[in-house]
């Protein structure tokens, strides 16, 4: 396995509720402007792979203390070797979290059939409108993918989480209050507030997110106000 790019021996952000390692595949067949990963999106080729087996001798210590491991990209269902990753944290006894853009929902169905995933979050760009979607993911997007990949989650048991990181001028009250509309109350979301730090769009290298009065604006359309808070990978 040569596409394991990145790797977090613990975080507390990325699996709600639980410590765990992360695991970063390089690679992305979208192009969000407000990407702060995007290292991992453009040039994947240029970073150093970290070897599996090295990986495993530094986790395995921590097997009873971590809360599972999560596979993050990039978008890590574009690489051939996910499957053969997954199944193998699996068997070192490690529960294992996907992070995904839907984008393949035939590479997510095949591993929840198989009952390797414990958790997913999806990363939903924008309510499931053609142009908007397309100008939050920089690329044409199929959005019957999108939406196949969120009623197989609906459907799949397991937990999930659909998330959606808000910038300014690409989202807003009404975007929020469509994706809430077109949803009818089956699928909760949580919002991420813009990371100015950095991303892909130099137009949007350095630009505000959302003040805390914005941004608690548009959780108060969730009714998650006091919980969904959070500025996290976009």
């Amino acid at each position: 396995m040569n596409n394991i790019k990145g790797f977090l021996e613990t975080s507390f952000i990325d699996w709600p509720g639980r410590s765990c390692a992360v695991l970063f595949l390089g690679g992305c067949n979208f192009r969000c402007p407000f990407c702060h990963n995007h290292q991992l999106v453009l040039q994947p080729g240029e970073l150093v792979s970290h070897d599996l087996e090295e990986i495993l001798v530094r986790l395995r210590p921590l097997r009873n203390w971590l809360g599972g491991i999560c596979i993050s990209g990039g978008e890590p269902t574009l690489s051939p070797e996910l499957p053969e990753l997954v199944a193998r944290l699996r068997a070192e006894g490690f529960a294992v979290k996907l992070d995904s853009n839907g984008s393949h929902p035939e590479v997510l169905a095949a591993l929840l059939a198989a009952g390797l995933l414990e958790m997913v979050a999806m990363d939903i760009k924008a309510p499931l409108e053609q142009e908007l979607y397309d100008r939050c993911c920089g690329v044409r997007v199929d959005l019957a993918r999108i939406g196949a990949s969120i009623e197989l989650l609906r459907a799949s048991g397991i937990a999930h989480q659909f998330r959606m990181t808000v910038v300014p001028g690409l989202h807003g009250v009404a975007e929020v209050e469509r994706w809430v509309a077109g949803q009818d109350g089956r699928s909760a979301l949580k919002l991420q507030n813009y990371n100015p730090r950095s991303a892909l769009a130099p137009a949007l290298a350095g630009a505000r997110g959302f003040t805390e009065e914005e941004f608690s604006e548009l959780l108060n359309l969730l009714g998650e106000a006091d919980g969904a808070r959070g500025m996290g990978r976009s």
